[in-house]
């Protein structure tokens, strides 16, 4: 008695058209297609250059610098060092970005889309769900919510302190201007990011331009710089400074701290567009500047801020301007990355629920979620004046990023054996060579602990503590209702035994519950005795995959006349809309109408017990607060408040 329902679509070809003219118009179609993928392939690559290359593309505002000011090098810099350095940094953008995420971790992709949560996604679909595998990509995900408060800060504070290097006097100002542009930029977030997204790509192009036409000007004189193209200089400066090479790989990491971001923007652009993107313009651009800044440096000029020592006289005010345009656009990318996490936490049942505003009726990928960017604004505020330099912020920066890195590595590692079905010795060769890496990055880093490391770690134990309580609260809450509520067997005996009246209208009773009889239904029929002509048990089921096609999203089956059991698949990139999945549905012939279904939905009151084997006492309160401060599923759901009778349920847990 299953069916799956589906919604039909007009047909778009010719009723006995001959098959020769049907394989021709096919022919004709698909050569049409890809004319025009081509034809938008530049403006897709434009398009990267505002969202995946932000983070990544304004580090040099601060990342060389840090190398000679806190990166353990004794005295004036001489040309060893900047030679050493220049190549250290030349192959940790080759190793790290260009092979590792553009050609390694972007192959593990969830149907087109990536991130830490794409990852989980497809461990589960590949071989069940680990503990460990579990846990770490949550620890992950946390990490990258102090991602998303430390980068705004840090690429806002290192453009505005352009104006210290043009005037001293505008020192004092730095401050408070970073934060009226954070503010700005935190209260512009529920326009939406498409608002601006035209002038993101064309804006970056002009930083990157800039960026590699003011590192040529100073290697120009100084050509000898590209002998740090050469490996063997980052051996040397490892074999002369030992201990204080190690310490400064915590700012040589500063420039490639945008390579999650690589990954999780994966669906937006495409692997092709973001890799042409990259090899094409940023990587040169990025080189050129670095060594532009180390050409600075070896004539003995630049030594207080390289970056903007590149600009001359009247170049540095307009230098300063777009350095900002930069940083905003780079906050922004990030900032809307932890949205997208969010919702993927939301929908995944790892993260409480919260409001998400779809701010694009286009584009899936554009959202805001009110209560996420209040906090993060709050607390990029809170580090600006904690941390009012971007040198002091630099010692935040790194920590959480290069743990994300190592997480990433080994969370592939289990992929790439399990459902790549990589021989163990390539998975091996293949995870120990990056983990060499990582790990030396992540070792250098947490040096910085006590500098301002402690911020980043401690904002990511926070989310971890929170998702890891949410999602066994969640467990144990499905738990207690199954063993708490009667088969759906014995509650359907029950209904058709003519003790309960059966009244004209439409009920739908909303669960998450694929097995069993959902509480709300039987709580209703037990204190009311009757029940709608048409019951819809709803149950609303995220799957891992990105997105679920209309198409497939219905599948109903008859319980009993009258009572039917509808299940509503949801990608975790999907924001539901209940009614207007079920809009369209018929049930014993008759149409659902929007407007006249009444949903009933349970409102579960946690009460927590002094001993839980299962939960320790203060996780549950924990749990119950988020459960009592969670958005309410009807709001999530978008079912209209005044359709909505709601119930409430005691629950121990």
């Amino acid at each position: 008695m299953k069916r799956k329902v589906s919604r039909k679509k007009p047909s778009r070809g010719h009723h006995g058209a001959s098959p020769s003219l049907t394989a021709e118009s096919s022919t004709r179609s698909a050569a049409e297609h890809e004319k025009q993928r081509s034809k938008i392939f530049g403006t897709i690559c434009l398009a990267s250059l505002g969202v995946v290359f932000g983070d990544i593309g304004t580090s040099p505002l601060y990342a060389f610098r840090e190398c000679f000011q806190h990166g353990a090098i004794p005295g004036s810099p001489n040309p060893n060092d900047v030679l050493g350095i220049l190549s250290l940094i030349t192959w940790s953008l080759i190793i790290v970005i260009s092979i590792k995420y553009l050609l390694y971790v972007m192959a593990a992709d969830n149907k087109g889309e990536g991130g830490i949560f794409a990852l989980l996604a497809l461990r589960n679909r590949s071989a069940g769900q680990r503990f460990w595998f579990s846990t770490l990509s949550v620890f992950g995900a946390a990490l990258l919510f102090g991602d998303g408060i430390i980068t705004p800060a840090i690429s806002v504070v290192s453009a505005v302190e352009g104006l210290r290097i043009a005037s001293p006097s505008l020192q004092h100002f730095v401050v408070p201007i970073s934060i009226v542009i954070l503010v700005a930029l935190f209260a512009f977030q529920r326009k939406g990011s498409g608002k601006v997204g035209l002038v993101f790509g064309p804006v970056m192009l002009l930083w990157f331009t800039v960026l590699g036409i003011l590192g040529l000007i100073p290697i120009v004189k100084h050509p000898e710089i590209f002998a740090a193209l050469n490996p063997l200089h980052a051996v040397t400066f490892f074999h002369e400074r030992h201990w204080a090479a190690f310490v400064t790989l915590g700012a040589v990491f500063l420039v490639v701290t945008g390579g999650e971001a690589l990954y999780a923007d994966l669906g937006h652009f495409g692997r092709r567009a973001i890799r042409t993107t990259w090899f094409a313009i940023v990587l040169p651009a990025l080189l050129l500047n670095y060594y532009g800044q180390g050409a600075l440096l070896l004539s003995g000029a630049g030594t207080s801020h390289p970056f903007f020592g590149l600009a001359k006289g009247w170049a540095l005010y307009p230098l300063v301007l777009l350095s900002a345009a930069a940083a905003v656009i780079a906050s922004q990318a990030v900032i809307s990355g932890v949205f997208s996490l969010t919702r993927q936490a939301v929908l995944m049942d790892q993260f409480p629920r919260v409001r998400i505003e779809q701010t694009s009726e286009t584009e899936v990928g554009q959202v805001y979620v009110p209560a996420v960017n209040s906090f993060l604004m709050l607390a990029c505020i809170a580090l600006v004046v904690a941390f009012p330099s971007s040198d002091r912020l630099a010692g935040a920066y790194g920590v959480a990023v290069s743990a994300t890195m190592v997480i990433t590595t080994i969370l592939l590692a289990s992929i790439a054996r399990d459902l790549w079905r990589w021989n163990i010795v390539l998975v091996s060769l293949v995870t120990g060579s990056l983990l060499i890496i990582d790990l030396a990055f992540f070792g250098a880093n947490i040096l910085k602990f006590v500098q301002g490391g402690w911020f980043a770690l401690m904002i990511g134990g926070i989310f971890f503590v929170i998702m890891t309580t949410w999602k066994r609260g969640r467990v144990l809450l499905h738990r207690r209702l199954t063993e708490a509520t009667d088969s759906l067997e014995t509650v359907l005996d029950s209904l058709s035994n003519g003790s309960v009246n059966r009244v004209p209208g439409t009920s739908v009773f909303l669960t998450k519950r694929v097995r069993g009889a959902p509480p709300v239904l039987v709580h209703h029929v037990q204190h009311s005795h009757s029940l709608s002509e048409n019951a819809l048990i709803v149950n609303i089921v995220t799957l891992d995959v990105p997105r679920v096609p209309q198409e497939e999203r219905i599948e109903s089956e008859k319980l009993r006349p009258g009572i039917f059991r509808v299940r509503l698949k949801f990608g975790y990139l999907d924001l539901p809309d209940i009614p207007e999945a079920l809009s369209g549905l018929k049930v014993c012939e008759t149409e659902i109408k929007r407007d006249e279904v009444t949903y009933y939905v349970a409102r579960g009151i946690i009460l927590a017990r002094e001993r839980n084997p299962a939960m320790s006492r203060w996780r549950e309160a924990l749990f119950a607060f988020l459960l009592r401060n969670s958005s309410h599923a009807i709001d999530f759901l978008k079912v209209p408040p005044r359709q909505v009778v709601e119930l409430g349920l005691e629950i121990d847990i």
